[in-house]
């Protein structure tokens, strides 16, 4: 039963391992969870090919989701205990922030690489087209679907609203470094949520934080930083990425030569050449996927077969460090000799590059600028969290970047053909960090 002021008769509870329960009493919400294109998130992991390093890493965009408007609800409920909510606000950020994910494409990041695509402009596409999504937002009033479209564009009139969704800390980072935490089984990613919620104020542009809570702010930017070079950027993992999209860009390759596949990549087609519907896009999942690369390890196509068998069944490349700015001659090398034993090294020899930058002042008029954190110092000021934290300072503004050569071991190992050319490139990988 639903109430005229639109909540529920009955508040509706999620279990869920990481906030223990996820508490929905409005019936805008409750429907919003319903739809058709929000239940597809049931299909898209969170961290895309991270399982196949932690095997626990099997949750999903909707499992996040919930829980990014579970933080959500919380922080509202204590801005509006504080007196510092307009309340007419309150369902727009609830919608927005469960809907912020809502756009994402089977294996998230990787699949966005691949395709050129921007999560977030599907996701305005999704809140803003013909969908069950809109029909549900529209319920609210006409303006209700652009009102949420342009929270998530970071285009909303109301910042304040916007940073608790999207700043350096806010309800989506606080959800995805706790629960990927939890799912991998590593503890880089846990801080207080509990005290940060605490001691979160609400400025005329921004969430802010009292001064008496930067230790909880400092282990939560701190926990982000060991979450992105233990976990999300795992060598495995992103080795894994790497036959993901090389698999991609040979079907596409094949295509294009009109070769004839034993199965047609149907649900690819508009993506390949650029024409993505809609509807086109809200059939693809990652259970998709999963069963094109599984026929596909079936094609008379030597490299699409290969390439298929190593994904489905973790066969994974190598990898070397190294660093393509200093050793062009040897990469050049390799290539020629890669020729010569009949790999393909656009597919076969794959640098990789994954660089982040934990904490940033705003810059102003440079790509990715950052609204900096403020602390409320007891005098009422605010002050950049970095001027007061030395940990903080110490890694603010500085980006590091990792750049991986990956290869198939297997194949090089082999010495039946060409064992002189097989043995030079083993050396050459091996000396590749020196």
């Amino acid at each position: 039963m639903r109430r005229p002021d639109g909540e529920l008769e009955e508040e509706k509870v999620f279990k869920d391992p990481v906030h223990r329960y996820i508490h929905v009493r409005d019936e805008l919400i409750w429907d919003l969870i319903g739809t058709k294109e929000f239940q597809r998130l049931r299909r898209i992991r969170q961290l895309g090919t991270t399982y196949v390093t932690f095997h626990g890493a099997e949750h999903t965009r909707f499992n996040h989701s919930l829980g990014v408007y579970e933080i959500m609800r919380r922080m509202v409920e204590n801005l509006e205990k504080k007196g510092k909510w307009d309340a007419d606000e309150r369902l727009v950020c609830l919608a927005s922030a469960l809907l912020h994910d809502v756009g994402h494409g089977p294996f998230s990041h990787s699949f966005e690489k691949i395709f050129h695509m921007d999560h977030e402009k599907w996701t305005r596409e999704i809140i803003l087209g013909d969908t069950e999504i809109n029909s549900v937002l529209r319920r609210m009033d006409d303006d209700f679907p652009l009102k949420v479209a342009d929270v998530i564009a970071k285009t909303y009139d109301n910042k304040l609203l916007v940073s608790l969704i999207s700043s350096q800390i806010d309800a989506d980072r606080m959800d995805y470094l706790l629960r990927d935490a939890f799912y991998t089984g590593v503890s880089y990613g846990q801080f207080d949520m509990e005290r940060i919620l605490r001691v979160m104020r609400a400025d005329e542009d921004q969430a802010v934080f009292k001064h008496s809570g930067m230790h909880a702010v400092e282990d939560y930017i701190m926990s982000r930083y060991q979450m992105y070079w233990q976990v999300y950027f795992h060598p495995v993992t992103r080795s894994a990425e790497v036959i993901l999209s090389k698999i991609l860009h040979r079907a596409k390759e094949l295509l294009a030569q009109d070769y004839a596949f034993k199965l047609t990549p149907h649900h690819f087609l508009s993506m390949f050449n650029g024409k993505v519907t809609l509807r086109d896009y809200l059939k693809m999942d990652e259970s998709v996927i999963l069963f094109y690369f599984q026929e596909w390890e079936e094609e008379e196509d030597s490299i699409l077969k290969d390439l298929c068998s190593r994904f489905m069944h973790r066969h994974l490349f190598k990898y070397v460090e190294c660093d393509p700015s200093k050793q062009m001659v040897i990469w050049q090398e390799l290539r020629d000799l890669y020729q010569k034993i009949g790999l393909d090294p656009d597919y076969y020899l794959v640098i990789d590059s994954s660089s982040d930058l934990p904490y940033d002042f705003y810059r102003a008029g440079e790509k990715d600028e950052r609204v900096p954190i403020h602390l409320l110092m007891p005098d009422g000021k605010l002050r950049e969290l970095s001027r007061e934290s030395d940990l903080v300072e110490s890694i603010s503004g500085k980006k590091r970047t990792d750049h991986k050569l990956y290869y198939p071991k297997d194949l090089l190992m082999d010495q039946t053909e060409f064992p002189e050319e097989k043995q030079r490139i083993m050396a050459l990988l091996v000396n590749q960090e020196g």
